[in-house]
């Protein structure tokens, strides 16, 4: 094994690229130390240098475990740092000190590393790390010494305008690089099968496949190409569902690395092989019009509830920095300085508000601080100021232009992604101007934040602020908007076209259950949504105004939700979903992992009812060891408990793993299968839950079919839970991910409503339990009519706990089988609504 030592002048440029470098060697499998910065000042400000004793005690500390260290070195006196620490050190290690470029060498050092090269094979990947940008120049003769970095800006510079009359970085075809034939190398054309394309999981599997090879992706026929180590440049391959991309290595594994990839384009990236439906793109408005009082504007609701307040826009990005200032030769390294240190200063405060945050808008942050800190996004910006003169700024603004032209072209979920450019652009470019950053504004009062689109960053930063929902022109509901937003409990609406035509200071009543915008709303409208919008503490017990208890549950994915949820006053989990542990996984996880991950969500409700839901796989949700390659329909394929037909040793491990769990917590668990439709299903089931020792065992009731025969169901099982999401999809056959069908999708639609009054009879009738799991749940509106039709407990996200405990609250239950009995007679939507409405409301 080779160890590395990273020599910097400052720390924080040390470990972020250290974090960058371990990046694509998520296995692990290499030992890095970084010596950098020397020490603090009085007040704890980081001190600029290099320390020799420190690096000497880096090559020391390796020595024990490696068979050579390798020292990559930042500026001049790191220089002289290392070569002092030779004398310094007390081990006899072999010990290589090599003049590589700092980000990008240790880059290549440490996937080579991780690869188990040699020594010299490490040095010699490390000091051709630049090979990418100097390829144009052809390759060295072999047994020719390696340029230096001051040498390759040298040849960069001369190069100047000789290779293109544009000044925005290109992607090169690998056979135009001294090989026009592509001698040397192995090629193979792959599909793209997982149904997002290449994002950032499949590129990093992608990256520590190839780690070691010299790998490269080009999107055919004739698309762009990309490294297998560079995060931006894979994601703008564009590279989606269907597409055919030429894979190609060089090296002696070069078919074995070949081939590895091959599989893992095959499996679909562990993410399943589904189709997914196109998307319909809202259609961007030609310029901004004033949008008149009263006007409802529409578009997709992407996080629930509704919210009333004044409008306050994102602020501007910053403006175009100017194209026609030209760097003189002797500054354009001073240009470049800034824009690396910008970087990492980025890439840090961005690492700090991940550190912050939580779940999806944790992962999303990470992904734009991976984008700040990609080596390419900043050599090609570099490239621009040596060869063009282009300012710093000036550089990283048509250097993010390319990337997010490439993109938005894309359509689609990579569109919602043009976003993260833009916003890692403005942040560099602010920390290169020393200007203040654009973003969500300061405010004393509750505002409605209103934007064309909105980056990760700022969504995330709304947490605790004053911000009570959310208005975007663009963006989808897979966009970093819409999960943020449904994440902070904030209601949503994208794709509203014109929405940026509303006046600053103009009050709007965000409905982000029906997608709705409406501008000056009558003051009895705003005050029921601003009643709707506030957070109601929840004391732990639900129950109507006649004193009859209503448990309401929390529906939970994982520990960090559960132990969420607990503290929100949850009197237990109404739907547990399993799948966590199972996903972005090539094969299914062993029972002793999945007994581990279940004990910790079983632990935050000890002696509290616990309803598990086994796995629910399939449709929007394919896994590779569970689903087959292909579905033409794979919403009405093999999803849920039908995935036991063809693996029911799945099921059953899972159902050993749950009871191997219950029997270390104290938790009261409940089992339940999704997707059943018949009886037999329902009674296989049973049987085996009970035979792995699980003796309480339910059902989803998600199909018209379980609701039409649920009381035979329940003389098999023990309780029912329905699940409004999907039982809306499959009663009104409509896709539930299909913005424009978002009508259909509605559990105030008699049919569904029907369907839950027949299951809540069937309930009653056999002394059973029946519980609602789905988004109708977290419904405070929706909540009483439920407990009219049969429902004895309600599950939702923790932050609705509160509003719905206060709507059963204020009826009693004749109350609510008043308003049910209303509901059912109701021809549409709007009228089971308004039905409901004006016997709650007296």
């Amino acid at each position: 094994m080779i160890g590395i030592v990273a020599v910097s002048h400052s720390a924080r440029l040390g470990e972020a690229a250290l974090e960058l470098a371990l990046q694509m060697v998520p296995g692990g499998g290499v030992q890095v130390r970084v010596a950098a910065g020397a020490g603090t000042d009085a007040d704890g400000a980081p001190i600029l240098g290099t320390d020799a004793a420190a690096v000497a005690a880096a090559i020391d500390e390796l020595a024990a475990d490696c068979d050579g260290v390798l020292v990559l070195m930042d500026l001049g006196s790191a220089v002289m740092s290392a070569e002092m620490a030779l004398e310094f050190r007390t081990s006899d290690v072999p010990v290589r000190l090599v003049p590589a470029p700092f980000v990008e060498g240790l880059l290549a050092a440490v996937v080579s590393a991780a690869a188990g090269g040699t020594l010299d094979a490490v040095a010699e990947e490390a000091t051709a790390a630049l090979a990418a940008k100097t390829g144009q120049l052809g390759e060295p003769e072999p047994g020719a010494p390696t340029r230096s970095s001051s040498e390759e800006r040298s040849d960069e510079t001369k190069r100047g305008d000789t290779t293109s009359n544009s000044s925005s970085p290109r992607f090169v075809s690998l056979r135009s690089l001294n090989d026009p034939q592509g001698a040397g190398r192995t090629f193979r054309t792959v599909t793209v099968r997982n149904p997002l394309g290449i994002h950032a999981r499949p590129a990093a599997l992608i990256a520590e496949a190839s780690a070691g090879a010299d790998v490269r992706l080009r999107k055919l026929p004739d698309g762009p190409e990309a490294s297998a180590a560079s995060l931006s440049r894979l994601l703008v391959l564009g590279a989606r569902q269907g597409d055919d991309i030429e894979l190609s290595a060089s090296g002696d594994d070069a078919e074995q690395v070949v081939t590895r990839l091959a599989a893992l384009f095959h499996d679909g990236f562990g993410e399943g092989t589904a189709p997914v439906a196109p998307r319909r793109q809202a259609e961007p408005a030609d310029e901004r019009v004033p949008v008149a009082a009263g006007a409802v504007l529409r578009g997709r609701g992407v996080s629930a509830g509704a919210a009333a307040a004044s409008v306050v826009h994102l602020a501007l990005p910053l403006p175009e920095p100017p194209s026609d200032i030209v760097i003189a030769p002797a500054d354009r390294e001073s240009e470049v300085s800034a824009i690396e240190w910008a970087a990492v200063a980025v890439a840090d405060e961005l690492r700090s508000r991940t550190a912050g945050a939580s779940g999806e808008a944790r992962d999303i942050l990470d992904a734009s601080r991976l984008l700040a800190s990609d080596p390419e996004l900043v050599s090609e910006a570099s490239a621009l100021v040596r060869t063009n003169g282009r300012s710093a700024a000036r550089a990283v603004w048509e250097t993010a232009a390319v990337h997010e032209k490439n993109l938005a072209a894309l359509g689609g979920r990579m569109a919602e992604r043009a976003a993260d450019i833009r916003d890692v652009r403005d942040r560099i470019i602010a920390e290169i101007l020393e200007v203040e950053m654009p973003g969500v504004p300061d405010r004393d009062e509750p505002f409605v934040l209103v934007a064309s689109d909105l980056a990760p960053a700022d969504t995330a930063a709304l947490e605790g602020g004053r911000c009570v929902a959310l208005v975007t022109e663009q963006g989808g509901p897979t966009s970093h908007t819409a999960i943020i937003a449904r994440s902070l409990g904030l209601p949503a609406v994208v794709g509203v076209i014109g929405a940026t035509g509303i006046a600053v200071g103009a009050t709007v009543l965000v409905d982000g259950d029906r997608g709705t915008v409406e501008v000056d709303p009558s003051p009895s409208k705003i005050h029921a949504a601003k009643a709707a919008g506030i957070v109601v503490p929840f004391d732990g017990t639900g129950s109507l105004a006649d004193g009859t208890e209503l448990p309401l549950f929390a529906n939970v994915g994982g520990a960090a939700d559960a132990v969420a949820a607990a503290v929100a006053g949850a009197e237990g989990v109404g739907l547990f979903r399993t799948e966590f542990c199972f996903l972005d996984r090539a094969e299914a996880p062993t029972v002793e992992e999945q007994v581990a991950a279940y004990r910790g969500v079983l632990a935050a409700f000890p002696d509290r009812r616990v309803v598990v839901r086994t796995l629910d796989a399939g449709s929007d949700k394919p896994l590779p060891f569970a689903n087959s390659e292909h579905e033409d329909n794979p919403a009405l394929g093999v999803r849920g408990l039908r995935i036991a037909r063809r693996s029911p040793a799945l099921l059953d491990d899972q159902l050993r793993a749950l009871a191997l769990a219950a029997e270390q917590e104290a938790a009261l668990v409940d089992v339940m299968a999704p997707m059943v439709a018949t009886v037999d299903e329902a009674r296989d089931f049973a049987s085996r839950a009970r035979a792995a020792g699980l003796p309480r065992v339910g059902i989803m009731i998600e199909t018209p079919a379980a609701a039409l025969l649920a009381a035979e169901l329940f003389e098999i099982v023990d309780f029912v839970s329905l699940g409004t999401n999907d039982l809306a999809q499959y009663t009104l056959a409509a896709d539930r991910l299909l913005s424009e069908l978002g009508d259909l999708n509605d559990p105030w639609q008699p049919a569904v409503l029907r369907l839950i009054g027949a299951v809540g009879e069937a309930g009653r009738q056999a002394g059973r339990s029946v519980g609602v799991c789905g988004e109708a749940g977290g419904d405070p509106a929706l909540a009483p009519v439920l407990v009219g039709l049969g429902v004895t407990s309600l599950s939702m996200t923790p932050r609705a706990l509160g509003r719905v405990a206060a709507a059963l609250a204020q009826n009693t239950s004749d109350q609510c089988r008043e308003a049910a009995a209303a509901v059912l007679l109701a021809a549409t939507a709007d009228e089971a609504r308004a039905a409901a409405s004006a016997v709650l409301g007296r």
